[in-house]
């Protein structure tokens, strides 16, 4: 939490998959007044760190307890599975649950996917604690792995591919922050998220007089006709 005196910051956070990036540039341009900090972390602990204050926004993976907080939809992420690049599923362009009946399908313990119901394919005899070991086990031949596309290629091996998996659930990506009356520079991420411009930000600019204001306080340059 910002203690009077502390320098100001914007915080972040952010869950592994996310690209904050674009957005940060475009803060820097707008508010280089104000450093963003990106925080990295699980959706579950970037929750708790909005509740407790230790960050301004975060953008997580649905479901969360929206107890209190807000939450704007960004995307809507490509389901795909992953699989050695010498597997059979690779000869398609698309893959359905179908197709991985016969396969082990492995259910690392920080899935994110929403499963309405049974998961495809045959279970593991280990789950994995992390999405990243289970890229570790699929690539040893252990399995395959159905995840977020933004998962797949940030965990990206190149003895490993991925197809997307068209009646597979999708991962719903939110901006959350605490439903309390908005700050200034709440307000101002919020329009960088949603694409407003500079000019149609609903917060107040610190630029110097606009340029009509500039141009009353010029001195007129008519010239008057010489009297000979």
């Amino acid at each position: 939490m910002t203690q009077p005196g502390d320098a100001v910051t914007f915080r972040l956070g952010y869950v592994p998959g996310a690209t904050p990036g674009k957005w940060a540039r475009i803060w820097a341009e707008r508010r280089p007044d104000v450093p963003l900090e990106l925080v990295g972390a699980s959706t579950d602990e970037v929750v708790d760190r909005i509740r407790a204050g230790t960050v301004d926004a975060g953008v997580v993976r649905l479901p969360i307890d929206r107890t209190g907080l807000h939450a704007i939809p960004l995307y809507t992420e490509t389901t795909v599975v992953v699989a050695p690049k010498e597997h059979v599923l690779t000869a398609v362009d698309e893959a359905g649950l179908d197709d991985l009946a016969d396969d082990v399908v492995l259910r690392p313990q920080d899935d994110t996917l929403p499963w309405p119901g049974d998961r495809p394919g045959r279970a593991a005899v280990y789950d994995p604690p992390t999405t990243a070991e289970a890229v570790e086990l699929v690539a040893a031949g252990v399995g395959l792995l159905v995840l977020p596309q933004s998962l797949a290629r940030l965990h990206h091996r190149r003895d490993l591919t991925h197809r997307p998996v068209a009646d597979a659930p999708q991962s719903s990506v939110v901006l959350t922050w605490p439903d309390a009356e908005n700050t200034e520079l709440m307000e101002e991420f919020i329009g960088v998220v949603r694409g407003r411009t500079a000019n149609s930000s609903r917060t107040p600019r610190r630029e110097g007089p606009s340029p009509s204001a500039a141009a009353t306080k010029r001195p007129s340059r008519r010239r008057t006709a010489r009297r000979r």
